[in-house]
């Protein structure tokens, strides 16, 4: 029997009618494993991956394969995205074996979880030097058979690998150094020059293909432009954007971007989008906004909210996960176009925005066209004797009706779970985008999925649940959960400075300091001390398509060490990253939310404190614009003892603002257009 109808994951659903007799990652797959002394098959994916949907195709809905594996093996399937920690562990051990990894992923196991092999896509036919996936299977059922001490040396090795193997990326011997004199500019200098090795000038972004946004490394350069004005830290960020924002990557109808580009171009993307990117750059845009309005970008930010908020957004008030690259079995169907489609709903309009938006006869992709901004609105206006206002309007209607139509088509499949950690994530973006364009839909929308989250997400003891799905949440939270959710409720303390979401955060990371911390390296695990269904407590550092959890903490400690005055937190920030030193300049695009933390340890961060009846309205105007290592507080009545910020300063008749660094604070200023120009005559002081 398939016990997967009994899961809410949508991609466990996906396979819940296979002829394989698979188990979700619970108790009883590894009781029956181990009665009868059976090995186990652990294959793991998520819903939007096309080469899972490829390989169930091939191989797990194929009777005999699946007489094959349920006769010799317990099969279990995870949805890497409600279980990462599983993927983290099992991911680990075939990157140690063949130097990569990917989805899906397919390991074998001993009956107690240890991995004694693992590898990624196999086909139903040897191909291209790779077994087929029923003679791999028929392998390593003899392994585990006949070989049997030769599996169990394998699986020991494997985990002693995978629990020491990112300790490489750390160099404790650089503790010995006093953090002042190693939080010094070269470091964030010899970050930027390995970065700028890196660059691709002429598509923006980073290498080659398959081209990923980059955002945490855009996110590093805007910081690193604030810091020390490099110039060509906010061009690289500019260029890397608009050429984004400009290609296929980007839905342009619709708003919102793919997860990646398949070419060093941006055109042709892989067709999921992922409820993480979207608010990642969403968070990158609204901050590159507040440095520069640049009215692309602008429209960015509002086009990819609609996206979210018409495809992504769920009744309850949270974000769901994913959609899928495929409709109809076939990749990028609901987003392409034929030149005669264009023609048939345009007609007379038609020309223009084949023109502007790249489409012709013969299609820039399978004989399909990806609309793409390939010539300036403008310049097409002029060489059709059009006003570029008139332009840009029957741009906008054109849209608006491929839009309609577009709608009308069989929709991509939809992961409808709900992520703690990208519920956070999309709930920042919100928040940052609120204090870039001012927009109170904004501000309201972060607050309604702040309450479903608090309200879905957190038992009655405080805990996180990772997954919410059809009025269920299970599965405790991981780290990232919690470093997250404790970020977003410090970015919603930006929304009206309702000092209730730093309490809040301050509870969270009293619980992860318990729950999570590894006294002997200072790095948190990302499972809690009370989970116990893995074989080991994995460590993440690798910022992949999101920051780690560690990176997060890092950055949360060093907030909350300057809200609250808490000395000991900034320190054991330092000490999170001083020995990741090294690493971050050999490899910036691994380690960019890290590398972020360590430019605002070089570059101490200055405090603002706004007291009087207009701080709160005062310091949101304020925040319209970014600033380089600004900590804000602001309180109408001030004389708040817990947070050294307010404490002592009590409200006159007119606001004021208090200057500080390291809570020493300059005679304070009246009006926002002083305190705008004190905090930018501040040089970027560092340690």
């Amino acid at each position: 029997m398939n016990h997967l109808q009994y899961e809410t994951s949508p991609y466990l659903l996906q396979h819940a009618h296979n002829p394989v007799e698979w188990y979700a990652w619970k108790p009883e797959a590894f009781e029956r494993a181990q009665k009868e002394d059976k090995p186990i098959i652990l294959s793991i994916g998520y819903s939007t991956c096309h080469w899972c949907h490829v390989m169930e195709r091939e191989s797990f809905e194929d009777a005999d394969t699946a007489a094959f594996m349920n006769a010799h093996f317990i099969n279990i399937k995870v949805d890497r995205e409600e279980r990462p920690d599983v993927d983290q562990i099992y991911m680990d051990a075939c990157q140690a074996i063949h130097g990569s990894g990917g989805w899906p992923l397919n390991c074998f196991l001993l009956p107690d979880g240890r991995p004694f092999f693992a590898g990624t896509y196999y086909p139903p036919f040897p191909s291209d030097r790779r077994p087929s996936w029923l003679q791999l299977v028929n392998n390593m059922y003899r392994a585990y058979r006949d070989r049997r001490a030769d599996a169990i040396d394998q699986a020991d090795r494997m985990m002693k690998n995978i629990a020491s193997g990112k300790t490489v990326f750390r160099n404790e011997n650089l503790l010995e150094q006093e953090a002042k004199q190693v939080f010094q500019p070269a470091i964030a200098t010899g970050i930027f020059d390995s970065l700028v090795q890196r660059f691709d000038t002429a598509n923006g972004g980073f290498g080659g293909a398959p081209k990923f946004p980059g955002t945490m490394n855009l996110q590093f350069l805007l910081q690193h432009y604030q810091y020390t004005g490099y110039e060509q830290a906010l061009n690289h960020v500019r260029f890397s954007v608009q050429q984004m924002i400009k290609g296929g990557i980007y839905d342009q109808l619709g708003g919102g971007f793919a997860r990646y580009a398949v070419d060093r171009a941006w055109l042709v993307p892989h067709f999921e989008k992922m409820l993480y990117d979207n608010a990642l750059l969403v968070g990158l845009l609204a901050d590159l906004y507040r440095t520069e309005r640049d009215p692309l970008v602008e429209q960015a930010i509002r086009e990819t909210l609609a996206f979210i908020e018409r495809e992504l957004s769920s009744p309850e008030g949270g974000f769901y996960s994913a959609l899928d690259a495929d409709t109809e079995g076939e990749e990028g169907k609901f987003y392409v176009w034929s030149a005669e489609e264009i023609r048939a709903e345009l007609g007379d309009q038609a020309a223009l925005f084949m023109e502007v938006y790249g489409v012709s006869d013969a299609g820039n992709w399978e004989g399909k066209n990806i609309l793409w901004r390939a010539n300036a609105v403008a310049e097409t206006a002029e060489r059709f004797g059009i006003e570029e206002t008139v332009a840009r309007q029957m741009l906008g209607q054109a849209k608006e009706r491929l839009l309609k139509v577009r709608s009308a088509r069989v929709a991509p499949g939809l992961d409808d779970k709900h992520l703690l950690s990208w519920n956070a994530l999309m709930i920042s973006a919100y928040c940052r985008a609120y204090l870039a364009l001012g927009e109170e839909a904004y501000r309201d929308r972060a607050h309604r999925a702040i309450r479903f989250v608090q309200e879905k997400m957190v038992d009655s003891n405080g805990v996180l649940w990772h997954t919410y799905k059809a009025g269920k949440a299970q599965y405790v939270g991981f780290l990232d959960d919690y470093a997250y959710w404790i970020n977003t409720l410090l970015d919603a303390y930006s929304l009206e400075f309702d000092l209730d979401f730093i309490d809040q955060a301050l509870t969270f990371t009293d619980f992860v300091l318990t729950e999570f911390l590894d006294e002997s390296d200072n790095l948190f695990y990302f499972t809690a001390a009370s989970q116990d269904d893995v074989p080991l407590r994995p460590k993440e550092l690798y910022d992949n398509s999101m920051p780690s959890g560690n990176a997060i903490m890092v950055h949360n400690l060093l907030r909350l060490a300057h809200l609250t005055g808490k000395a000991s937190w900034r320190s054991q920030a330092q000490q999170m990253v001083q020995p990741m030193l090294d690493s971050l300049e050999k490899y910036p695009t691994a380690f960019g939310h890290w590398a972020l933390a360590a430019q605002k340890l070089v570059y101490p961060e200055q405090e603002l404190a706004i007291i009087g009846p207009d701080a709160v309205q005062n310091a949101k105007a304020l925040l319209e614009q970014q600033y380089a290592g600004l900590v804000v507080m602001a309180h109408e009545e001030g004389d708040v003892e817990a947070y050294p910020l307010l404490a002592g300063r009590q409200a006159g008749e007119n606001t004021a603002y208090f200057i500080c660094q390291d809570y020493e604070c300059q005679l304070p200023v009246w009006t926002k257009e002083e305190a705008k120009a004190l905090i930018n005559s501040l040089p970027p002081n560092s340690n």
